[in-house]
This record gives structure tokens, sequence and C-alpha cells, in this order.
């Protein structure tokens, strides 16, 4: 929630106030959370994001864009950008520990099960269709229709003009929808073989 005194906290924030610092972490952090959560596959993944997003914010306190008196559309974008880099990390540790020597094979299925969970399921069809977006277009969705801002609060927190946000929110709709489509189907059809038996 917004309050008419965030800008105020802020200002103090920005001027090194830990303690207003702290009262804004407690005030965005759930919706920061959340963020994280649909983009990372573990709760644990996305309180590493969340950490990170406020280390950012209190990094960069001099230049995060302010959105109708609130820091949190800066926030939820970088929450996106946070997101992006710890699963290329965490892909690239990957593959790392796949490429040394083992003596003794030892894998790790913990990607499997959570495959085998998430499969089929309809936000875990969503999330991987997201993840696959352009970052202008995850931004846009992630302001416009999952945290709900106005069109000119996305413009003001992009630092984009409203006509971009109009055309790239269209734009990223219609690619949603176009990945899912198949995805979607394919689920339907599974789900109902799975009745027949």
């Amino acid at each position: 929630m917004i309050t008419d005194d965030e800008i105020d906290v802020w200002a103090r924030a920005r001027d090194g106030d830990p303690e207003a610092f702290g009262s804004l972490f407690d005030r965005h952090r759930d919706r920061v959370f959340g963020q994280a959560l649909r983009l990372v596959r573990t709760p644990h993944d996305a309180e590493d994001v969340t950490a990170l997003v406020f280390l950012e914010a209190w990094r960069k306190r001099g230049s995060v864009r302010v959105v109708d008196s609130s820091i949190l559309p800066w926030l939820l974008v970088t929450t996106n950008y946070v997101s992006r880099n710890a699963t290329r990390a965490a892909r690239r540790h990957r593959a790392a520990m796949a490429s040394l020597p083992q003596a003794v094979p030892t894998p790790d299925h913990a990607d499997v099960v959570l495959d085998a969970m998430d499969a089929g399921s309809r936000d875990a069809i969503v999330r991987q269709a997201f993840i696959r977006l352009p970052k202008p277009d995850q931004d846009v969705l992630t302001l416009c229709v999952v945290h709900e801002f106005t069109l000119q609060q996305a413009a003001d927190g992009l630092g984009v003009p409203l006509g971009t946000v109009k055309s790239r929110l269209s734009r990223a709709k219609k690619r949603l929808a176009d990945l899912t489509k198949n995805s979607f189907t394919d689920a339907a059809a599974l789900a109902a073989l799975g009745d027949q038996s």
C-alpha cells in the first residue's frame, strides 16, 4: 500500500537513514518477494532475490525513480532484473559443476522433481512463457498486469513515453498468449488422457 508519507520516508532513506529504509523494506518486501517467487523456483531463491533488490535500492538510492510518491515500481522492475541474473548464474553454476570430473556420479534430482511437480500446471506454463519474453515485455507486464499500476505509472517507472508502454503492453500480451496457447492445449490433452485411465 502506498501512503502519502512514503516520499518523505524515501527522502530520509536516500539521505542514509537506516530506520527510514527499514520502514520501506517492511512496506514493500512482500510485493517484491511475491514477484521474485513468480520468477525463480523456490522460496529460498526468492528470498535471495528480495535481499539483492533492497541492497540495490540502498546502493543506488540516489538514482531510484519515484513514481506517484512510491519506489515500488522501481523495486519491481529491479526484481525482474535480479531474478534474470540469478537464473543465469544458477544455470552457469550447474553447467560448470556438470563439466567437472566425478569419481562417482551423483545426479541431482531436484530439478527433475520440480519439473514433474510443475508439469502441466497453469502457473508453471505461464512462468516459463514469461521467462522467455524480452526484458521490456516482462517489465511492462509486471507493472501493468501483475501489480496493476496504471499505464502512466508504468511509463513513469520505466522512464519511457506513455505510447511506448501501450505498444509494449499490447505486444507483450500477444507474445505471452502465443507462447502459452500450445502449452495449455497440450496440458489439457494430457489431463484428458489421465481421466480416461
